[in-house]
């Protein structure tokens, strides 16, 4: 929230000191309640050179939620012959403020005349709650500000995909992105509404319209801008020359969109980063291209991230490449049910978003068995990549190693021309050139390059990072007489590349 919501505790201040601080105490220091509300009471105000039943108006304007504690007394009378406790409730009701009221007691008769009357009078309008003891009152409150953030749909008891969006209407979704899905769900899973479906009867057979407001199912899957509502609905992607996260990140991008973009663009983002063999064209007219990573392992991986996060968090589904791995992370946990063992081998299907899921389902996005993890597993494997593992360390990760980098063995790798490595056309010339110890400008000279940034970014410093190339005064590694020369390991790559190219 961005501001708290603020609670007018009114009372005959002596006869409740107990409760109300105790009602204080527990409204701060309670673990949901102090996430919404901030009570204000007369015992935190400063002196100051005003009138109290000013201030006591004042803050009952502000405040977004009266609570009155009424017991025996009435308390001080003004001229008018009215205490302030009833001066701030009927402020509190012209207003138009959420009004609780708690009576201590449950006999009337004992207590003051003016009291019995406004006790009488509030029974005609709110509904009243009676306690003995403060833990009676606090708990008595306690489940009528649950029900208040219930009502104000500020909290949830069924899953998040399935409540409304606060402040979303059928106008912020696409029609065309509904009737996108309508046609591919049509031709991948069979769907059984006709192409001419309107947008309306396609989101109530999917279940996404709570009393004819778009759930955040809804946001997430049709919204013409998600983020608008769901900031944190992001997708963030990076690719590091290295095998640790770095800055500068020498590429970066943030993907908007639907839970399908996102997927989309995520995947693309990585494809395009990662290496790409091309085979020969002795069993074909068509050479083979292998990706090093399968792209249904990088799209499985993105998908379960997008489809499986906890939304109620502000972190981003989070695509990492690195030069020996991809990394996804996303903001959520395993369900209780399930284990991190139990993924790597046949389970059942436990979404946390199920709405959201069921149309990436219908897409063929994701499959509904609880088949992802395991197809993953296999395809790797069929890929020679080992295993991807899966996490959960504040938050779920799935890491998945890349076939061949700088950094790992390349002996007996059949690679001719270091595309395989890792390594680009610009870095295979600097390892020639370092054969012989050189400045950095020269290096950048021999390419070309005039940012020096980008170039010890994107092509000296993965060298460094595999231990093809070294410093020459290592303890200093800005020093403006520092030289780079190629190392053993970097001579044999440098050779094979060589020979690979006769």
């Amino acid at each position: 929230m961005s501001s708290p919501i603020r609670i007018f505790i009114s009372s005959v201040q002596k006869e409740f000191a107990e409760e109300r601080a105790a009602l204080r105490d527990y409204l701060r220091n309670d673990p949901l309640l102090r996430r919404f509300f901030e009570p204000f009471l007369f015992e935190d105000i400063p002196a100051a050179d005003r009138r109290a039943d000013d201030l006591y108006l004042g803050e009952v304007e502000r405040c977004q939620l009266y609570l009155g504690l009424f017991g025996d007394g009435y308390g001080y009378e003004d001229a008018g012959g009215v205490s302030p406790t009833q001066r701030e409730l009927e402020r509190a009701s012209q207003l138009n403020k959420y009004r609780l009221i708690f009576i201590k007691g449950t006999n009337d008769l004992s207590r003051h005349p003016k009291m019995q009357a406004l006790i009488r009078q509030v029974g005609d309008q709110l509904i009243r709650r009676r306690f003995g003891t403060t833990s009676e009152l606090v708990t008595g409150v306690y489940a009528s500000l649950v029900k208040y953030l219930e009502d104000q749909e500020l909290i949830r008891s069924g899953p998040f995909d399935a409540t409304v969006c606060r402040n979303a209407t059928l106008d912020d979704l696409s029609e065309e992105a509904i009737s996108r899905f309508l046609r591919n769900a049509r031709k991948a899973r069979g769907f059984p509404l006709h192409e001419q479906a309107e947008p309306q009867e396609v989101l109530t057979h999917l279940n996404l319209l709570d009393k004819g407001r778009p759930t955040h199912a809804a946001v997430l899957l049709f919204a013409k801008e998600p983020q608008r509502f769901l900031i944190s609905s992001e997708v963030k992607c990076a690719h590091f020359h290295g095998t640790e996260v770095a800055k500068p990140i020498p590429s970066y991008q943030v993907y908007k969109g639907t839970a399908f973009e996102l997927v989309d663009q995520a995947v693309d983002f990585v494809m395009s980063k990662i290496n790409l063999s091309v085979g020969t064209r002795e069993n074909g007219p068509q050479a083979p291209v292998e990706y090093e990573i399968p792209q249904e392992v990088v799209a499985e991986a993105i998908v379960n991230a997008v489809a499986h996060r906890d939304y109620t968090s502000n972190g981003s589904v989070q695509v990492m490449l690195f030069a020996d791995r991809l990394e996804v992370w996303n903001p959520g946990s395993l369900p209780p049910t399930l284990t991190l063992e139990m993924l790597r081998g046949p389970h059942g299907s436990i979404p946390a978003n199920p709405l959201l899921a069921e149309p990436l389902y219908l897409t063929k996005y994701i499959e509904r068995m609880g088949t992802g993890t395991v197809d993953m597993i296999s395809r790797c494997q069929a890929a020679g990549l080992p295993e991807p593992e899966f996490s959960v360390t504040d938050g779920f990760v799935t890491r998945i190693q890349r076939r061949v980098t700088a950094k790992e063995s390349f002996l007996g790798a059949g690679d001719q021309d270091g595309t395989k490595l890792g390594l680009s056309q610009d870095q295979v010339e600097i390892l020639y050139k370092c054969r012989q110890t050189s400045a950095i400008r020269d290096l950048m000279d021999l390419l070309g390059r005039t940012n020096r940034t980008k170039f010890r970014d994107q092509v000296l410093k993965p060298l460094l990072d595999a231990g093809l190339v070294k410093m020459t005064i290592p303890d200093k590694p800005r020093s403006s007489k520092q030289k780079y020369l190629i190392t053993e390991k970097g001579s044999t790559v440098s050779n094979a590349i060589q020979k690979g190219r006769e």
